[in-house]
């Protein structure tokens, strides 16, 4: 058996907004500068908050959902995006003890800090309470014996009083204080419908929050006892995480048809290219799909639907993930040869898998403005967040999955796409509702669901062995 040792934290709050982005992100960061390779995760189905971990560190930024992907592979994944690092930062999701909705502890962040025997660090919000934190860390810390809360970093700290106040309560608790942060305007983040703005849309000013977000974490924290804390974590047992083996190496040999492009055919010879969508407009990728898609056989070629005004050369195959094309819904109909080679890609029978954004970036118009017409459907914004876990079953053959196959995905939108599914719709939600959702049509799958792909073997393998 494999066993694999890797200095490892996971940063968890009571709830949201106690500060763990600023603590987790910080600490990546200062950990980067003192020459340590840090690996950075988020547990939970979140896009915006791995970005800035990238920032932090120079590596891509991985999530560990027990829910999407399963609790037997999140030490496997783990293992894969941590191979070679130092030390691994896992920031938690909503409150410690918070999971899918209805489904006890599966995917909370006490979950996975377990799945990856993991020492906890509870970030609290200090700034309205003074001994009653003694009591809120030590519910947290006998509520679930296999959970280690290793030590507390009390944030928005008001002063010098303030904090001797919070050390002498907690010294009752026998968790010890390993830093105390104060509070600072300078860290902000800029929230809008969805969360965080993404680190691709605010390059310069994200990397001024992570600077400030590591001196503030340098000057308030005790880095050395975080670190001491971080290599009791014992090793992991079993095998790291694979693309290769996760049901796509063997799926797909190209060579005989290779890429192909409606204009100028098939190039034998070379891999097939899959154009992923990125820039600002289109942020949302789990980093384990372009892995996948390349073991698969594929070539990955990124272009940016707010700039470039023609496909990369001899793609086969389009992905089009999440993000906020609301957002950039005037530049995007503006750049319309783009719009024109989508629409003549899909209406050639090339294949496209499209995700959220993706879905109405292919619909004919998003809040009033031309899109690619691709779809028999139009997108406007919503006052409604629809946000939660979802459980589906393919009701056709399409190019993500056969008839019948069922996986778990997650929705995450304040926009609504009228009708809301084709004539043969993409998936057939069986929890926590019952409907019909999204397109498929030709080589087209289109749809709100957000799938992480490495929970859902053979999907990769499958879209690229579908190309022409």
């Amino acid at each position: 058996m494999v066993s694999t040792h890797v200095p490892r934290l996971v940063i968890a709050a009571p709830s949201s907004g106690s500060g763990k982005t600023t603590v987790a992100t910080g600490l990546m960061r200062v950990f980067a500068d003192a020459g340590l390779a840090v690996s950075p995760h988020k547990v939970g189905p979140d896009y915006i908050d791995p970005g800035y971990h990238a920032l932090a560190t120079g590596r891509p930024g991985r999530n560990l959902d027990a829910y999407l992907c399963g609790p037997e592979r999140i030490a496997p994944l783990f293992l894969h995006g941590a191979a070679g690092c130092d030390l691994a930062v896992v920031e938690g999701v909503m409150g410690l003890y918070d999971g899918a909705s209805g489904q006890g502890e599966l995917a909370s962040t006490a979950h996975v800090a377990k799945l990856l025997k993991a020492p906890v660090v509870l970030v609290v919000d200090a700034s309205s309470q003074s001994r009653s934190v003694a009591a809120l860390v030590h519910g947290f810390a006998s509520w679930d014996p296999e959970v280690r809360i290793g030590g507390v970093i009390l944030n928005k700290v008001g002063s010098d009083r303030h904090e001797a106040l919070l050390r002498e309560a907690l010294e009752e608790s026998g968790v010890p204080v390993l830093g105390a942060v104060r509070r600072a305007g300078q860290v902000h983040t800029p929230s809008r419908h969805l969360g965080l703005v993404p680190v691709a849309e605010r390059r310069a000013d994200a990397v001024d929050a992570v600077a400030a977000q590591a001196a503030q974490i340098r000057e308030g924290c005790d880095l050395e006892a975080l670190l001491t804390l971080a290599r009791t974590a014992p090793p992991l047992e079993g095998p790291a995480w694979e693309p290769a083996e996760s049901g796509c190496g063997q799926s797909f040999r190209w060579g005989g048809t290779g890429g192909h492009n409606p204009t100028t055919g098939p190039h034998p010879n070379r891999p097939p290219v899959v154009a992923v969508a990125g820039g600002p407009a289109f942020t949302f990728a789990y980093a384990e799909h372009t892995e996948l898609l390349t073991a698969a056989g594929a070539e990955v070629v990124p272009f940016d639907p707010l700039r470039d005004e023609q496909l990369p050369a001899e793609t086969a195959g389009i992905v089009i993930g999440g993000g906020f094309p609301e957002v950039y819904a005037p530049e995007l109909s503006a750049n319309e040869p783009l719009r024109k080679a989508v629409a003549a890609f899909a209406a050639s029978g090339g294949t496209v898998a499209a995700e959220c954004a993706g879905l109405l970036y292919l619909c004919r118009s998003l809040d009033g403005k031309p899109m690619c017409d691709v779809l028999p459907a139009d997108a406007r914004m919503s006052e409604r967040l629809t946000l939660g876990y979802r459980e589906a079953v393919a009701i056709g053959d399409n190019v993500l999955a056969p008839a019948g196959a069922r996986l778990r995905g997650h929705e995450f939108h304040r926009t609504v796409v009228e009708p809301g599914a084709g004539a043969t719709p993409a998936w057939g939600m069986t929890h926590p509702e019952r409907r019909v959702e999204g397109f498929v049509q030709g080589g087209v799958h289109a749809s709100y669901l957000h799938v992480h792909w490495a929970g859902a073997p053979g999907t990769a393998a499958r879209f690229v062995a579908g190309l022409r």
